[in-house]
């Protein structure tokens, strides 16, 4: 085992750290919150499942980037579900029981709506461009559904040992993502690097802003459900991106420092969003 696939266990162990340490937290009734607002489950799922992609496919038709630049954002669009989302909308005043609801909401449509993606991206490209249904179930199941029930058995049987475990937990696992993300993207580097450039960083900045921008609309006049939404729009699943390159585009071996320099990008630009309505929730906090 080298060092690079040691690191890989130890961010895939962080994320599913942290989500177990978010399912300790987690009652049934939050997970049906999006359940129960048929309006919101609709423009949600819009956003992140319809409005990206189609952006992406016009963006690249209308402007010509490096072939790494364009699978990645490609995958990127199709692969929602971002499994650290939760622990970004409690720090930002969102709703966290609306984001774990659209997280395990958007992981079960991702099932049949990635290979459906797939398939039809790969006729507008005149490709084979393709993901089977059992793949993607099973990328989801592993690093997001189990770790989070796990998490809610627990609690259902020991709440008060959940309660007294889940912020230790999620801040161990927390320390370990932020160490193996700087490792790999120390070993990355120069794929990462030579992707900097011909507009590389600007097309992901403009992804990204439109991400944010869509969510934030298309989430209501809630404050707090447009907050969350436009981070759920915007952060997406590097894991389910990677396996679709991987699965349809082997020949392009530096997507991986792509869809690494995206989530660089991705995590600098939401910071001002972030403190922008975290400074809003607390002007609203005060009495007027």
């Amino acid at each position: 085992m080298n060092l690079q696939m040691i690191i890989g266990l130890a961010l895939k162990g962080s994320i599913m750290l942290t989500l177990f340490g978010f399912g300790l937290q987690t009652t049934r009734e939050e997970l049906l919150y999006l359940v129960r607002r048929p309006r919101l489950l609709v423009t949600s799922l819009a956003s992140m499942f319809v409005a990206m992609p189609v952006f992406v496919l016009l963006m690249t038709s209308v402007v010509s980037f490096i072939p790494e630049v364009t699978v990645a954002l490609v995958v990127l669009s199709i692969s929602p579900v971002p499994p650290l989302l939760p622990k970004k909308i409690t720090k930002s005043g969102g709703l966290s029981e609306y984001g774990l609801g659209l997280m395990v909401t958007a992981a079960a449509f991702s099932v049949a709506y990635i290979p459906l993606a797939t398939y039809l991206i790969g006729k507008y490209i005149h490709r084979p461009f393709a993901m089977t249904p059992g793949a993607v179930a099973e990328l989801i199941v592993i690093s997001v559904l189990i770790p989070l029930a796990l998490g809610m058995i627990l609690r259902g049987f020991k709440p008060d040992l959940a309660t007294r475990i889940a912020d230790p937990l999620i801040r161990v696992a927390g320390i370990v993502l932020v160490i193996g993300v700087l490792c790999i993207l120390i070993v990355a580097f120069p794929k990462i690097w030579a992707l900097v450039g011909n507009g590389t960083i600007i097309a992901f900045i403009v992804f990204g802003i439109v991400g944010l921008i869509v969510g934030h609309i298309l989430g209501g006049p809630s404050r707090d459900e447009r907050v969350t939404l436009a981070l759920c729009t915007a952060c997406r699943h590097p894991g389910l991106a990677l396996a679709i390159a991987t699965a349809n585009v082997p020949e392009q071996p530096n997507v991986l420092g792509a869809i690494l320099l995206y989530l660089v990008v991705n995590a600098l630009l939401t910071i001002p969003y972030v403190m922008w309505q975290r400074k809003k929730a607390k002007e609203l906090a005060v009495p007027g």
